[in-house]
């Protein structure tokens, strides 16, 4: 057998131990770490689900978002946009001109001669419509994401909580026994620990990902409320140049 075969078996060996070990440290956790240890699994499961979910959300709006902007930048203008081809079409970017565009042809009076003081009311109005589309819109960014602060605040206390009541029943046990030794006391402190593991393996990987979700989050809703902004601008721009 060769150096390298010798060192992967070495490698496969103690991986299959340390498995060996986990489940072995699981059979020794008393009631209440095993019950711990299936809700860190769920939060386990919950949190990379958000991870991966959210990801792919924030890069499909991304996607939607930049096809928006192709759209308005060879249109003539934002009050000749169709209304019925924006409403057909999704998107954070898309949704803000669609209701910019409806409140305008909701507030503007039939004639185009408008004064200065009427115009301004009518800016006001679809201001505020856009304001209240931001908000809707910014939602679509940061749903989810208090499941998973949840996570990586709570995992570490679950672990704990186990780990300390795993270690009081091993200690309470070792005080009705008519010995008391390390080998007795062991497996009860080993299944108590391996639910703090548990729960660093369940928040260290959660509060990157927690962190990476919540920057990108406030990068798109910073050039959300810049292009809601933008939208309102030129919308002002157009129907001044038209009065």
């Amino acid at each position: 057998m060769s150096f390298i075969e010798y060192a992967s078996f070495i490698e496969l060996k103690t991986v299959f131990q340390i498995q060996m070990s986990l489940f072995e440290y699981f059979g020794q956790s008393n009631t209440a770490g095993k019950f711990i240890l299936f809700i860190l699994l769920i939060c386990s499961i919950l949190a990379w689900s958000v991870i991966i979910g959210k990801l792919l959300q924030i890069r499909r709006l991304e996607q939607m978002n930049k096809r928006h902007q192709i759209e308005l930048n060879k249109s003539n203008g934002i009050l000749q946009l169709d209304l019925e081809h924006l409403s057909s079409q999704s998107g954070p970017h898309t949704g803000i001109t669609t209701v910019a565009l409806k409140a305008y042809a909701r507030y503007a009076s039939v004639s185009h001669n408008k004064e200065r003081s009427e115009l301004d009311l009518l800016m006001g109005h679809v201001d505020n419509a856009v304001a209240r589309s931001v908000a809707e819109e910014s939602l679509k960014y940061e749903e989810k994401l208090v499941l998973l602060g949840s996570i990586v605040t709570g995992a570490p206390f679950l672990g704990l909580l186990g780990t300390v009541w795993g270690v009081m029943d091993a200690f309470g046990a070792m005080s009705s026994a008519s010995s008391a030794s390390l080998q007795a006391l062991a497996p009860g402190v080993s299944g108590a620990l391996l639910t703090t593991v548990s729960a660093l393996v369940v928040a260290i990987p959660a509060v990157f990902g927690y962190n990476y979700l919540l920057q990108n989050t406030k990068i798109a809703l910073i050039e959300l409320e810049n292009f809601a902004s933008t939208i309102s601008d030129r919308i002002e721009l157009e129907a001044r140049k038209i009065s």
